[in-house]
């Protein structure tokens, strides 16, 4: 089909006429007095450069073919800031998975900066839809429409400062906090309003010496890729808020950026993401970007025609075998990227490297990471793309996790990544909501409960599931273990609500999981106000009672949560704002929540600032005591120049748990001591207590030496057993002193972490 212009306006038409080499690498780049131009076409007959002007008006440049599917070309005289897209003509086939549309202004998928957003009209759609946007024929008719000025243009930036070195925080010292952009310091005092919720904000002073004075070492931020709209969330008057819809692989996501540098262009938007990163750097914290390299915004084969779609939809996603094709759905959102083609690995490669090189970022997330590791017969920890990222030189020595499962077949992969993979843990998950949620739910209600088994095996690293095959060599650091994490209920709501409270949503409630394995300690949902709940009540001084009381309850079971996740062996990841116990109401599900319900209230109680010293004590500590947060598996055995093994597990008279001994729930009263001798370090012993009865336990003899109560989850304040100020590497009589080898009690559904009064040095 030829190349029609009739629906042109402003148009010009200029051939490059020079011919010359395909550029070395995909995308538009500023080179030899103008711009290297090379796009992926393959099917293609025709396919323009197309430069918008001041006037908006439209400069179009016909690109050379290659016999590789490549379309390139050099045009002089233009540079940094020239706006553009592409024009793609050929075969028009959607039963074969052909989207040739020349109407359609595509996206660059190797644009580095963009201008604009897309309206989600019928023009952006490469066939002829109805006004709800649904196809009006099968098969689809091609669309006349233009969607030029309906879609984004790409725009050529460059890299205008140097970002400061990489921190490199250790694995074994990492504290992962996951936050959105925008939510995290959308009402963050201290921070002028225009910087708000923006990347400029997220590098504040205020910010930063917020994670810092928490111990934070490694921000994992939300989707910051380009993203797109949904058109049933924009009906709803709902926005696509987690930005798990990514428009544009290379480009961040201009939102986020404050309105001045929106105004100034994607240049400016570039600069403040860079700077974000690097003032970060500087203060010794590293940034993780959430990526989503499984599925793009265009969905199904009746979705948009935005970018890769209408430039070789075959070459980007996965599509059946059949005829008419259907986009091949492992993703849960209409297309699955097509890992199997080299030029799509490349650009996902290429994407990462310069986020990594010249954004400066420090290591990503995975959003569904299965999908990156599948052929079409299934994952393969060996697939290329896997493998590319674990022996490039720039990748290799960022931090790579992978969320392990996707909704394809066999689609949930935990443990079966490799090196230099981390992984997040959901048996760590569903172990720590088991054991201190739902168990004592269970206790509470006069049934059973389960063994300390499972919880054991988290504290320990949860080596059966990540020491094994490709994935041998990583250490307990592979385990990234979280209780809450941005999809889900937070740590707060797991211990107030039964049920998922998502009416917001517009969807009736039926989005979102129904297994959150929460307990509402009796009372559902959060109580903003003691006056609110005891109005109609009978006897509101017995009401008052059970509301404070259920809350006392609830903080507790945060405490334990939060201090067997901050003493376990892996790497911890913090939901933010579990750390002052945040609530989002009872929705589990708040992707579209771009509201007070996802935004950080900093509006405290005195019983959320307690609750945030208590945190901020526990990383402390795992930060000053290496014996905390052990960067190998334990033995059970002694290491050399040791008397005691470097872990042993205990019942509550001190001796060794017998085998048979962890089903039992008899067994929920517990003892871990991990000598310290092989990181020169003091010994450390977490008593858990998880059951409904206060325990008498005995401590073990160890090496002989008294013991610190550094923590005990039944104070309501930090200040009941540490002076404030105390130092957690230093610690002294300051705390709580128990000699050994006599008897500790333990309140009901607590636990303690004890550390000996000194560091026992090893044999020679």
């Amino acid at each position: 089909m030829g190349h029609d212009h009739s629906h042109d306006h402003s148009v010009a038409l200029v051939n490059v006429t020079q011919p010359n080499p395909v550029p070395p690498r995909f995308g538009v780049h500023v080179a030899n007095g103008g711009l290297d131009v090379s796009v992926v076409a393959r099917l293609a007959t025709h396919v323009d450069f197309c430069v918008l002007d001041l006037d908006d008006s439209e400069t179009r440049y016909a690109l050379i073919p290659s016999n590789e599917g490549i379309w390139h070309g050099h045009i002089n005289g233009l540079g940094v800031g020239t706006r553009y897209g592409f024009r793609a003509d050929g075969p028009w086939d959607p039963d074969r998975g052909f989207f040739y549309n020349p109407a359609k202004f595509l996206l660059d998928p190797y644009g580095r900066g963009l201008e604009g957003s897309v309206d989600m009209s019928a023009a952006v759609y490469g066939h002829i839809v109805d006004e709800n946007l649904y196809p009006t024929s099968y098969p689809f008719a091609r669309s006349p429409l233009d969607s030029r000025g309906h879609v984004p243009c790409s725009v050529v930036v460059d890299s205008r400062f140097p970002v400061a070195p990489k921190p490199r925080v250790p694995w074994e010292k990492t504290i992962v906090y996951e936050v959105h952009v925008k939510g995290f310091t959308k009402n963050m005092p201290g921070i002028p309003g225009e910087l708000q919720g923006t990347y400029a904000g997220l590098a504040h002073p205020a910010s930063v010496d917020y994670l810092k004075n928490l111990g934070i070492t490694s921000i994992e931020l939300l989707p910051v890729h380009a993203k797109c709209e949904e058109p049933f969330l924009s009906e709803r008057g709902l926005t696509n808020y987690w930005g798990y819809s990514t428009l544009n692989f290379f480009t961040p996501e201009p939102s986020y950026a404050t309105h001045s540098a929106q105004d100034r262009g994607a240049q400016a938007v570039v600069d403040e993401f860079r700077g974000m990163v690097s003032i970060l750097h500087e203060a010794g914290i590293e940034v993780i970007l959430d990526v989503v390299y499984n599925h793009t915004c265009e969905g199904g084969n009746a979705g948009p025609s935005l970018s890769w779609r209408g430039l070789d939809s075959d070459l980007y996603y996965r599509h059946t075998n059949t005829v008419p094709v259907a986009c091949t759905d492992d993703t849960g959102t209409g297309n699955t990227m097509n890992v199997d083609n080299p030029k799509t690995m490349s650009m996902i490669l290429d994407s990462l490297r310069y986020w990594a090189d010249t954004m400066g970022v420090d290591g990503f997330r995975f959003d569904l990471a299965a999908t990156l590791g599948r052929f079409a017969t299934g994952f393969d920890p060996k697939h290329p793309l896997l493998m590319a990222m674990a022996t490039d030189r720039t990748l290799s020595t960022a931090k790579l996790i992978a969320e392990p499962w996707d909704i394809g077949p066999g689609g949930w992969q935990t443990g079966n990544f490799p090196l230099p993979f981390s992984e997040w843990n959901d048996h760590y998950r569903g172990a720590l909501r088991a054991f201190w949620l739902s168990d004592v739910r269970s206790l509470v209600e006069g049934h059973g409960a389960s063994g300390p088994n499972n919880l054991a095996t988290r504290l320990a690293g949860s080596r059966p599931v990540f020491d094994h095959g490709t994935g041998i060599g990583r250490g307990p650091r592979a385990s990234i273990n979280f209780i809450t994490a941005h999809d889900g209920f937070t740590l707060a709501d797991l211990t107030a609500f039964d049920t998922k409270h998502n009416w917001a949503n517009l969807e009736g409630n039926r989005d979102g999981s129904n297994d959150n394995r929460s307990w509402n300690h009796g009372i559902e949902g959060w109580v903003a106000s003691i006056a609110n709940m005891t109005d109609d009540e009978d006897d509101p001084v017995e009401a008052k009672e059970a509301i404070e009381t259920t809350s006392r309850r609830r903080y507790q079971t945060q405490r334990n949560m939060l201090t067997s996740l901050l003493i376990s062996a892996g790497t911890p990841m913090i939901l933010g704002g579990d750390e002052f116990s945040r609530t989002q109401q009872g929705n589990n599900n708040a992707y579209c929540q771009d509201s007070p319900i996802s935004w950080f209230d900093w509006n405290l109680t005195p019983e959320q600032l307690a609750h945030k010293d208590f945190v901020r004590w526990l990383i402390g500590l795992r930060h000053a005591h290496p014996v905390l947060r052990p960067d190998i598996y334990e033995s059970g055995a002694p290491v050399p120049g040791d008397s005691i093994p470097d872990v042993a597990w205990l019942d509550k008279t001190g001796a060794p748990m017998p085998t048979e001994g962890w089903s039992l729930s008899d067994n929920r009263v517990f003892q871990m001591l991990r000598s310290g001798v092989r990181w020169n370090d003091r010994d450390a012993l977490v008593i858990v207590n998880g059951t409904l009865d206060e325990q008498d336990v005995s401590l073990p003899t160890g090496h002989g030496v008294d013991w610190l109560v550094c923590v005990n989850t039944a104070w309501i304040r930090l200040d009941e057993g540490v002076q404030p100020g105390t130092d957690p590497l230093a610690l002294s009589l300051s705390l709580g002193q128990v000699a050994n080898e006599s008897i500790v009690t333990l309140r009901p559904n607590s636990m303690q972490v004890l550390l000996s009064d000194i560091a026992v040095p090893p044999k020679r």
